[in-house]
């Protein structure tokens, strides 16, 4: 019973998965202020222009 239980590799997968998911997102909240700061200046010009 032990032995199986020490081999059993389903919860592996989810615990990745869900590393992936969380490397993913502290990616975005880094880099998203550097977006919206881009955005804000490049909506900033063109409504200038209008």
């Amino acid at each position: 019973m032990f032995a199986r239980f020490f081999k059993d590799e389903s919860g592996a997968t989810a615990i990745e998965y869900g590393l992936i998911a969380a490397a993913t997102g502290l990616a975005l909240v880094a880099v998203m202020p550097g977006i919206g700061t881009a955005l804000e200046t490049t909506f900033g010009a063109v409504s200038a222009e209008l």
